[in-house]
């Protein structure tokens, strides 16, 4: 009967192009929209060479030290600056105002920048000429105190920079701010599964519509019947979850690490996660399917934004400000558990998420039993 019932299930719930369409089609739609926006973010982040230019007065000239020190830096790929050199300071003032340059820096008994607005390429500007004020006087004191110093190298060590950090990496894969989003995005696909669950529980409760009333007038035990249609919805969505995988590795190129095996555990644990949430919900509310529906979409976008889907910050947020509520947020659960296994090396955060993830699906299965079993009918 088991297997009966679980044949005309799957048919029944296979032809539900609703469903469907918002657990399939619609997380691909919004997959490829990510991409389109987002595939250019991490190149955006590379930083370019600052248009900044040098008054050549006479001062300028006199400066050897500061010609050498301009010349270094705007040479090479890795340059800090597009230099240009302005004739005099009238010119360099007319180059600004059409902002050809950010700013420009001018010769005397020190330094000096000017610029017409305050942004990221001001602020190393900046930075340099302090940097470069800190070194001259430090050059400059020490060669009074003691000028055999200049002979001995002095000027090299001052310039060099030494790092005395180490960067430790908590894995061996890049760092990658894009990945976040398409990995939220399967979370949300996962918990959208919810719709399949809570089908299944309406189904089986004959004050909510006709259809259930006529499974319990079957002689059938209503839980076979709500096992056997959640098993159907299990594989419908475990193969939606799998087609949306395949699509965002091999069609838009999104990296999921080598562990192929444990990405699709994950996917697996996340598809139960989805049916048993949806199950639970359509268990506690006995309002109408519309109110259960509307539960499921608030909760499950709700747990996206704070998982860092809409914007990427929240997620660091969440964690730094409120983390008991990154964990008991099941959309961020399964993100973290795709970067867990992209980025870690170690399974350790892995097994943390996926052990949330396996308590709430026994809490969520546990409470849909101990509410179904329970409701009886006085007359159908």
């Amino acid at each position: 009967m088991f297997t009966h019932i679980f044949i005309y299930r799957f048919k029944c719930l296979i032809r539900d192009r609703q469903l469907v369409f918002w657990t399939l089609l619609f997380p691909i739609l919004l997959g490829t929209f990510f991409y389109m926006a987002f595939s250019n973010l991490n190149n955006e982040e590379t930083f370019k060479p600052i248009d900044a230019a040098v008054v050549n007065d006479s001062a300028y000239q006199q400066d050897s030290q500061l010609r050498m020190v301009m010349q270094s830096v705007s040479k090479g790929k890795d340059r800090l600056f597009n230099l240009k050199t302005a004739s005099n300071q009238a010119e360099a003032d007319n180059w600004l105002k059409q902002d050809k340059i950010d700013g420009y820096y001018t010769s005397g008994e020190e330094i000096k920048l000017t610029v017409k607005e305050t942004g990221i390429s001001q602020s190393i500007m900046k930075s340099f000429v302090d940097q470069y004020r800190t070194s001259s006087s430090a050059v400059t004191n020490i060669a009074k105190k003691n000028p055999k110093a200049l002979q001995n190298g002095l000027l090299k060590d001052v310039g060099e920079q030494r790092s005395y950090t180490k960067e430790v990496s908590g894995g061996s894969a890049e760092p990658n701010n894009v990945l976040n989003y398409f990995y939220s995005l399967i979370a949300m696909a996962c918990l959208y599964g919810s719709f399949w669950g809570m089908k299944e529980v309406t189904d089986i409760q004959a004050d909510i519509t006709d259809r259930a009333a006529r499974v319990n007038m079957a002689p059938v035990h209503k839980l076979e019947a709500f096992l056997a249609g959640s098993c159907a919805a299990l594989i419908i969505l475990f193969v939606e979850i799998m087609i949306l995988l395949a699509y965002l590795q091999f069609g838009l190129n999104i990296s999921f690490g080598q562990r192929t095996g444990y990405v699709l555990l994950t996917a697996l644990i996340g598809s139960v996660l989805g049916i048993s949430f949806g199950a639970f919900i359509g268990a506690v509310i006995k309002a109408g399917e519309g109110l259960k529906i509307a539960c499921l979409i608030v909760v499950t976008n709700l747990g996206s934004f704070l998982a860092g889907m809409m914007y990427m910050n929240m997620k660091y947020l969440i964690a730094t400000y409120v983390p008991p509520l990154a964990w008991l947020n099941p959309v961020n659960l399964l993100t973290d558990a795709f970067y867990a296994l992209y980025y870690y090396d170690s399974l350790h955060r892995y097994a943390l998420n996926m052990g949330m993830m396996v308590l709430f699906i026994i809490f969520f299965c546990a409470g849909t039993y101990l509410i179904v079993r329970r409701r009886k009918y006085a007359s159908i």
